[in-house]
């Protein structure tokens, strides 16, 4: 910005302070004063002379103040840049204006969650897996207790956010590789039968607290049979009773309708047998 413009503005005041400095009606009391003693009256007139004479003594002052100002013009620029700075907060200051830019931010903010809801609502195709997650990879973590108690008595255990451990038999148990599969489960190891067993209410009233090598069931094959074993330390439960009638649900399925139960292990308990279990990456490079 040139400063040509606040000068000739300056300019405009002092022609205007000029012109009232010889009006004796805008002249204070004490050049009032000096003025009326000076006069010589003529019919109640001022003497003209006298008055031009006052009136050139203010111009002069303000000529002298004009002077100054124009050595300093960076006063003006100040006063300028301050006008400048008040339209700009009473542009900030405007209800229209600021409706505008609030409708204009929001406006951006919907645009930008829109495409954030877009990416999440439709991925890019070529991020999608070639084959989506099954149920247990989406809702569980797996561990694996790999020749648990005995050389090839491979199990699992899916652990659920709330804390739940499915146990089953993993695909590479022992009982699998016989000839026929698995043709029996019996529930009635120990001293008690486990599919006797009903927890009730959110307290899990009758549930019963076993240790990691406790025998949960027996699960026979055309030529031997095999010892289940809970794998953590916890409350059992639920056992899968369906089981009993339909043992090939453990050839067919063993990871889904052919687990063996539901135990429940308590958060210190858990950490302490989380270290000797297997992820599922260990147990795919351990097992093949």
């Amino acid at each position: 910005m040139s400063r040509s413009k606040p000068l000739a503005s300056s300019s405009k005041i002092f022609q205007v302070l000029i012109f009232r400095a010889t009006d004796p009606a805008h002249l204070n009391e004490r050049q009032r004063g000096r003025l009326e003693s000076k006069i010589e009256t003529e019919g109640g007139r001022e003497s003209v002379p006298l008055r031009l004479q006052l009136a050139s003594t203010l111009r002069k002052r303000c000529l002298i103040s004009y002077e100054l100002l124009k050595s300093n013009p960076m006063s003006d620029h100040r006063r300028h840049d301050e006008n400048e700075g008040l339209e700009e907060a009473a542009v900030e200051t405007d209800p229209t204006s600021q409706s505008k830019q609030q409708r204009q931010q929001l406006k951006e903010g919907s645009t930008h969650e829109d495409e954030e809801l877009r990416k999440l609502l439709v991925p890019d195709i070529g991020d999608l897996p070639l084959n989506p997650p099954s149920a247990v990879e989406a809702n569980f973590v797996s561990y694996f207790a790999a020749d648990f108690m005995k050389s090839g008595h491979d199990q699992y255990i899916y652990r659920h956010a709330n804390g739940l451990c499915v146990i089953g038999l993993a695909p590479t148990h022992v009982a699998f590789k016989d000839e026929g599969g698995i043709t029996a489960v019996d529930f009635n190891v120990g001293k008690s039968d486990r599919s006797g067993v009903k927890v009730t209410g959110k307290r899990k009233r009758n549930a019963q607290s076993f240790e990691s090598n406790t025998a949960l069931c027996k699960v026979c094959t055309s030529t031997s049979s095999y010892i289940v074993r809970c794998c953590v330390k916890g409350s059992l439960l639920e056992v899968n009773d369906r089981l009993i009638k339909k043992p090939e649900l453990l050839n067919s399925s063993p990871d889904r309708e052919g687990y063996v139960a539901i135990i429940m292990p308590k958060p210190a308990d858990w950490l302490k047998i989380k270290g000797s279990l297997l992820s599922s990456e260990e147990y795919k490079k351990l097992r093949g």
